[in-house]
């Protein structure tokens, strides 16, 4: 087989093929419409719910954005110009309320045609620190939220590369800010750079370094010297009337956290050598605390290079990992160690322990719990109670534990041991308030907690809080939603003492907004926002959630909109959008969270818009990959993939919606990996449509989606899977649309373009679309909107006017191709 892969590729390499000379193209009015829709604002509410910052920002980029100048090095995306994320996202306008019951106000000394991001409030919550984007640098900038104002607190030379670049001090009157280094050197062109060698990668025997398939790695030594100057900074610490002064020399920081009490600062640097594998993530770094005066208290960490995890999913490395402050205490440092050496294959009782030190933050700490599982997280209470989580991928098991961190002889309690995936059975997450510290830590009356859940069922969604008793695991129900023809989202707790919680509710036509719910008296919502429908022209459509059963039982769901103009009776060529997901348990698998009373949005990836243009829509169709016990969900992949179109199809069919013969099926991502699929194996569509996907899996060999083996572990999984090795068999028509600038891990340009040249030399009709500057997701207005140009002349060609076969490929005694 490997021989065979080999002629292929060689053959492929030879082929070429034509373009068409296309500029950027709009859709249809009726879609435009839909796509150029304003959106609604993003909102930050304090704790209280009383003041509200609304964040404006525009639907796109332009193409003229994305064409700013962009160096991809360790997995950072910089404009070394600007010098922050090449790929941020902006808000354009910031409006302020004051009380529930104010009116919105534009906030006042904001500069003209401003760029904002990286919000963030001040620890007593009067004021938000935000960083503006000019054409040489980013600016510091700072909100207050009583004056409605806002004003410049630096000039255009904040580093923002690797983050966020500033923090408040607990004072509330100052940040500590990274700024670019004044060491820094002249940046190498790499384009024009006079090579001084070859660039030489060395691995050596035994040691095994199994990585994913990273983009946008360090390639060369010019690439490291560009990835050290932009990533190098110096920290200031600035007051809000703009005095700057010296805290720390240049180095290249990672991250800043300070302590519960704001005495400590954890600092936490990149260190050398750097890796042409992996992130700069998994560089080497070095973490110390300091003090509010920049004095060195304890180095606490140092980490080696990464290149070499033990095999698996759940491995991690060796030693102290998952540094973080103790929320409930002033300065307490809590860690994570593996008690399997990191090594997921190893059978041991206790996968992690969980450490902790105080001031001055040396020795090896003091033990406070075992997990099962590998440590995820702990939600801290008090010197009594707090509660820690595990989970475990292979089993898709989670714990959470109760555990006294003052007394590590009383055995922690678990209080409940489950399915992560399970929906219907999730008893929700704790409700946390802010603490004398302005940290979120459990909100304990005596032993009681409280928490906020979904309430996901059969039913639908209906949202609750319960109060438990943390010893005896008992709960009494305090709220849940009753809605029926809405959909209601509970937040967060405001005050539980007074009873106040924030929601969100929403209808299929009516646009999310919040409220302030007090489950005690009940007197009523108290609205905090007010957005319209932006979508005017689908707010009637008819939506439903339709259930229906997989041949081997197992229960599926889809939600179904009908086309604007439906007439009863007549039969409508339909559209299904769907993304596979793996499980290892068919109760799950079959559980539903869709919602036809959640809002009718069309995003620039949804099939939604095409209602307008006399189509069925099938979103968020069930698509499970169930393996249940020893076997692995991808062992029967295509026949489970092939099984839940056929029953999504029947389903809507049997409603009498749709011409069957006139069925499209798309997918973004993994999405576009089971479009591919379908396409190969199975004879029910006319067309399909298939966006940054991955279709040769011999390219992503130690491991892709949920597939942990390798490729030498399982060919045959691989093999399968792999669209591209059965090329031969895709007769029906696909588009294939792909960003050139894809960072996903996996999702390489490469794969369409290849899979374009197998499909173009075997004959079948296939048409690729490059996105110039698009990246995994796509961003710029140009883009999106020849995106819908060109699915919707692929949906109009191949599909509404598919002309008439007799007999019909699609029909339902023939599914599998032969």
């Amino acid at each position: 087989m490997k021989n065979c892969i080999f002629l292929i590729v060689l053959f492929l390499s030879t082929l070429t093929y034509s373009q068409e000379n296309v500029t950027y193209q709009k859709p249809s009015q009726e879609i435009l419409e839909l796509a150029e829709a304003p959106l609604a604002p993003s909102i930050r509410i304090d704790s209280k719910g009383e003041n509200i910052v609304f964040l404006y920002r525009s639907r796109f980029k332009s193409i003229d954005e994305l064409s700013e100048i962009e160096m991809r090095l360790g997995g950072l995306r910089i404009n070394s110009k600007t010098n922050i994320n090449s790929r941020q996202s902006y808000y354009i306008n910031v409006k302020v309320r004051i009380g529930r019951n104010g009116n919105e106000t534009v906030v006042s000394g904001l500069p003209t045609n401003g760029r904002y991001a990286n919000f963030l409030w001040s620890p007593n919550q009067k004021m938000m620190a935000f960083t503006n984007t000019v054409n040489n640098g980013v600016e510091l900038w700072v909100l207050d939220i009583g004056f409605k104002s806002a004003r410049k607190l630096t000039e255009a030379n904040l580093n923002a590369n690797t983050g966020r670049p500033f923090s408040w001090f607990k004072d509330n009157n100052s940040l500590l800010i990274k700024t670019i280094s004044k060491d820094r050197q002249a940046l190498i062109d790499t384009k024009t750079a006079i090579p001084t060698g070859p660039t030489i990668s060395v691995s050596q025997a035994g040691k095994k370094a199994q990585n994913r398939t990273y983009q946008d790695l360090l390639k060369n030594k010019a690439d490291e010297h560009n990835f050290e100057q932009l990533t190098l900074s110096e920290l200031y610490k600035v007051d809000l009337n703009g005095n700057k002064t010296s805290w720390m020399k240049s180095d290249m920081y990672r991250s800043i956290s300070f302590s519960p009490d704001g005495n400590y600062i954890m600092v936490s640097t990149i260190e050398k050598p750097f890796s042409y594998l992996v992130t700069y993530r998994r560089f080497p770094s070095k973490t110390n605390i300091y003090n509010t005066n920049a004095d060195l208290i304890s180095t606490v960490l140092q980490v080696p290079l990464i290149e070499d995890l033990p095999k698996g999913f759940m491995s991690v490395r060796k030693g102290k990992r998952n540094l973080s402050w103790r929320g409930d205490k002033a300065a307490t440092i809590v860690w994570a160690e593996a008690l399997d050496e990191g090594d997921a294959a190893k059978e041991v009782p206790y996968r992690d322990q969980i450490f902790q030190f105080d001031v001055p933050f040396k020795g090896n700490g003091t033990p406070l719990v075992k997990t099962v599982g590998r440590f995820s997280r702990i939600d801290w209470g008090n010197n009594n109670t707090a509660i820690a989580y595990d989970y475990w991928w292979n089993t898709r098991n989670t714990k959470a534990y109760v555990f006294n961190p003052s007394n590590t002889n009383i055995e922690p309690d678990i209080i409940w041991d489950r399915n992560y995936q399970d929906h219907y059975s999730d008893p929700g997450n704790f409700v946390t308030k802010r603490n004398k510290f302005g940290v979120n830590t459990l909100d304990l009356v005596d032993n009681n907690a409280y928490l906020i859940g979904d309430g996901f069922s059969k039913k639908g969604k209906f949202p609750f809080i319960d109060e438990i008793n943390l010893s005896t695991k008992e709960t009494k129900r305090l709220y849940q939603s009753n809605l029926t023809d809405k959909v209601e989202d509970i937040s967060y707790a405001l005050d539980m003492n007074k009873g106040e919680v924030l929601v969100r509710i929403e209808s299929k036509n009516e646009y999310p907004n919040y409220y302030v719910r007090n489950i005690k008296n009940k007197k009523g919502l108290v609205p905090l926002t007010q957005f319209e429908n932006p979508f005017k022209s689908i707010q009637d459509v008819h939506k439903e959630v339709i259930k229906y059963n997989r041949e081997d039982g197992l229960e599926l769901s889809g939600i179904l909109y009908l086309p604007t103009n439906y007439k009863e009776g007549k039969k409508y060529p339909m559209i299904m959008w769907a993304y596979p997901r793996e499980y290892k348990d068919k109760n799950t698998a079959g559980q539903s969270t869709s919602n036809s009373n959640q809002f009718t949005y069309p995003s620039y990836g949804s099939p939604i818009f095409w209602v307008t243009k006399g189509y069925v829509v099938l979103n968020n169709a069930s698509f499970p990959i169930v393996g249940e016990g020893e076997e692995q969900p991808n062992d029967s992949f295509r026949t489970q993939l092939v099984a839940n179109a056929k029953a999504a199809i029947d389903a809507v069919d049997a409603l009498g919606y749709i011409d069957r013969n006139r069925v499209a099926v798309g997918g973004h991502s993994y999405g576009a990996f089971m479009v591919a699929n379908l396409l190969a194996h199975s004879n029910l569509f006319a067309a399909g449509i298939a966006r940054s996907g991955a279709y040769n899996r011999t390219l992503t060999p130690f491991g892709f989606q949920s597939e942990e083996r390798s490729y030498w572990e399982a060919p045959e999984v691989y093999y399968n899977m792999s669209p591209f090795m059965h090329a031969d068999k895709m007769k029906t028509p696909l588009l294939l649309i792909h960003g050139e600038a894809d960072n996903n891990s996996g999702t390489y340009p490469l794969q369409s373009e290849r899979y374009f040249n197998a499909l173009k030399g075997l004959g079948a009709p296939v048409r690729l679309v490059m996105l110039p500057k698009e990246s995994h997701g796509y961003r710029a207005r140009e883009s999106v909107l020849h995106l819908l140009w060109e699915q919707d002349q692929w949906l109009e060609k191949y599909v509404k006017n598919k002309p008439d076969t007799t007999p019909s490929l699609n029909s339902a005694n023939k599914t599998f191709k032969d």
